[in-house]
């Protein structure tokens, strides 16, 4: 009785906040930093070109999920609280984002106009709904995926597609940053 169920196909919109793409970079260009020393929010907010206080946000996040620590003091910031290899994108993801699943399932089809809500059929009570089961799964293959790239995987592949004259200007830049 289940699998008669009748879907209707449409095309479902996710898109993550421009907080985990703030994050992804930002973290990327910590692992170059030498252990032991903070970079500040307001470096990398400058270096990258992006707002101070909605990165501040961000980071607090991925303070709180143990993906960076926080290292007081004037010279002070954040640095890398795990090693990259051991970060993955979806525990990032899962950091900004929440861990809420991404489909929230509100069981509109017992509203039918041409059921009775007070007696519905098994198929809509006890039979779960199949919209809910492919949204799911779709986000555990997603989940699953993101869980496989990791930040030590990332840092490989950029710094194999940039020049290496960028990479260690970057590293001087952060090294010798002026806001710390």
């Amino acid at each position: 009785m289940c699998e008669d169920y009748l879907i209707t196909r449409r095309v479902i919109v996710l898109q993550f906040s421009i907080g985990v793409e703030y994050a992804l970079h930002c973290l990327l260009y910590m692992i170059d930093i030498p252990s032991g020393k903070a970079v500040g929010i307001k470096d990398l907010a400058a270096y990258q070109g992006v707002s101070e206080t909605y990165l501040s946000k961000v980071y607090t996040k991925l303070r709180k999920a143990e993906i960076v620590r926080s290292i007081p003091g004037v010279n002070g910031g954040y640095e890398l609280a795990r090693i990259p290899v051991s970060i993955t994108f979806w525990d990032i993801v899962e950091a900004v984002e929440g861990t809420a699943p991404l489909f929230q399932c509100a069981e509109i089809r017992q509203n039918e106009i041409l059921l009775d809500k007070n007696n519905l059929p098994d198929s809509y009570t006890k039979c779960p709904c199949l919209i809910k089961v492919v949204m799911l799964e779709a986000e555990d293959q997603m989940r699953q995926y993101l869980s496989n790239k990791t930040l030590g995987w990332l840092h490989e592949q950029v710094k194999n597609k940039i020049p290496k004259e960028h990479g260690k200007a970057t590293i001087e830049w952060f090294n010798n940053s002026k806001s710390r």
